[in-house]
């Protein structure tokens, strides 16, 4: 079965850096897009970032662009977020996602989350 499993968060301060990772498996991972979510504290879950098969194409939250990067391994089944110029508004646990279509239907899968917490 679909199996994801995020790492890499922590305590950082305002303007650092942190790489997530997601180690994905039980599926043929070059085959499907990925993307980020992320749930902030009484917030809703929201999108951060996409990236499509090949990671030609990837997609971001307006409030991360130009500060965080998606990318993939394909050999390695894993998706990053590498996430700089990091803001309090940051904060929130970080979700790794794929998504299946079927009978008009969308299957979400979802790691268990990674905390990132940025805070001086």
């Amino acid at each position: 079965q679909v199996q994801l499993v995020e790492s890499g968060g922590g305590l950082v301060q305002p303007g650092g850096s942190l790489r997530l990772s997601c180690a994905a498996s039980g599926f043929t991972f070059s085959s499907y897009a990925m993307a980020w979510y992320r749930q902030g504290p009484g917030k809703e879950r929201e999108l951060v970032a996409r990236i499509l098969t090949t990671g030609a194409s990837t997609l971001y939250a307006d409030s991360v662009k130009g500060r965080f990067a998606i990318s993939r391994d394909n050999a390695k089944n894993t998706v990053y977020l590498q996430m700089n110029s990091l803001k309090p508004e940051d904060t929130a646990v970080y979700y790794c996602n794929t998504w299946r279509l079927s009978g008009g239907q969308k299957y979400d899968y979802w790691g268990q989350g990674t905390q990132v917490t940025v805070s001086s």
